[in-house]
């Protein structure tokens, strides 16, 4: 007889604790909620779960497999089509066990399993991803700081051919108003030259004994 994964047995065979725990199963869907002892709800957890990423995945295959445990077609209708959606944001933890007051009688520790249907928080939700911004932005500040003094470096040999050309600009200009200003004074020296020589001749003529 195969022995059970955890705990003892629920019932007298292997084959009583299955059936078991797919009546438990088929309770928990129909209901939402339900009241057992603390060691059958701890053995339904992981079947429970099981069956829900089961109807999550809503193929063909995957409702045949449900309907091996759950036999009924009306539950795993309901399962399929309204229950499974619910949990389209939830990565796990389908189920919740809540411990309760123990049995009247033979005293057996109690507890409620319930399906976790209410949506996931928001809250966590921006938690999740404010961690995970931060995360990455721990990890960028590198790469970026080098982007940035890429582009630095760049800009900064872009502005330098044109500082390069302004400056030779100034120069030339410079040389060509001085090339100008000689080119005046020499034309200002010819003029006087001429002057001078033509003031000479008129002296000369004056002098002359035949006039």
């Amino acid at each position: 007889m195969p022995t059970p994964s955890k705990g003892p047995r629920l019932g007298g065979s292997a084959a009583h604790e299955r059936l078991m725990l797919a009546n438990l199963a088929t309770a928990l869907f129909e209901h939402k909620k339900i009241t057992t002892t603390a060691h059958r709800a701890k053995r339904l957890q992981p079947v429970a779960e099981k069956l829900i990423t089961l109807a999550k995945r809503g193929d063909l295959h995957a409702r045949r497999k449900v309907m091996t445990t759950v036999r009924r077609k009306d539950i795993v209708a309901e399962l399929f089509e309204t229950t499974a959606p619910k949990f389209a944001e939830r990565n796990g933890g389908y189920t919740r066990i809540t411990q309760v007051a123990p049995r009247k009688g033979d005293n057996a520790p109690m507890a409620v399993i319930e399906l976790v249907l209410e949506p996931v928080s928001p809250k966590q939700a921006t938690v999740r991803e404010a961690e995970k911004a931060t995360a990455r932005a721990a990890a960028a500040p590198a790469p970026e700081t080098a982007e940035v003094e890429e582009t630095t470096a760049a800009a900064v040999e872009a502005e330098a051919p044109g500082e390069q050309g302004s400056a030779t600009e100034g120069v030339e200009g410079s040389t060509t108003v001085e090339a100008e200003q000689a080119g005046a004074e020499t034309a200002a020296a010819q003029a006087t030259d001429e002057a001078t020589d033509a003031q000479a001749g008129a002296a000369e003529g004056s002098a002359d004994p035949r006039a």
